[in-house]
């Protein structure tokens, strides 16, 4: 059976969407393998996003992708608008706002888990998301509210995007499991 990584971020715990994105979840026809709440460390979080040149180019090109979007300039409002550069800025901002509260950490099995997590998560921008998914059922933050205040998407949920990344995601976050 496929399991996959997926965490409630803080914006969604203090919201008390806890019980909301674990019932979504159940009704989709995954089951839950393990679960729980922590207030992760910097270092976590650290390790939990990549430390590399192309994860960088991707997040910061998402980034410019969502200030285009809104029609504004990127570098006039971050000092540069070198991808990696901006990549790096965007981890920072990640690592401070995953450390800033609780979050509940979860390992769910099932069919396909980690392309039908990604499903039920929706789009990492809610604003692009499909109104049936968690994000776009319960965020409504924005690239450009983000970036003005230069901080993530408050987009509630994170879900492993591939298997190995699964892996690697579980792994870190639930060493005690051993799997």
């Amino acid at each position: 059976m496929e399991k996959t990584f997926v965490m409630i971020k803080p914006d969604a715990v203090r919201r008390g969407l806890i019980g909301e994105i674990i019932s979504t979840f159940e009704r989709s026809g995954l089951s839950l393998y393990s679960m729980k709440m922590l207030r992760p460390t910097k270092d976590l979080v650290t390790r939990h996003y990549p430390d590399t040149t192309d994860w960088y180019s991707t997040v910061g090109k998402k980034c410019l992708d969502g200030y285009s979007l809104v029609g504004k300039d990127v570098k006039s409002e971050l000092d540069t608008d070198d991808q990696v550069e901006i990549g790096k800025m965007v981890k920072r901002w990640l690592v401070d706002f995953l450390t800033s509260g609780n979050v509940v950490a979860m390992i769910w099995e099932g069919n396909s888990a980690v392309k039908n997590a990604r499903r039920i998560t929706g789009n990492t921008l809610p604003i692009m998301a499909d109104p049936g998914s968690i994000r776009g059922r319960y965020s409504v933050d924005s690239p450009d509210i983000a970036n003005a205040e230069k901080r993530p998407v408050h987009n509630l949920i994170h879900a492993s995007g591939e298997i190995d990344e699964a892996r690697d995601e579980i792994a870190l976050w639930f060493p005690e499991l051993h799997l």
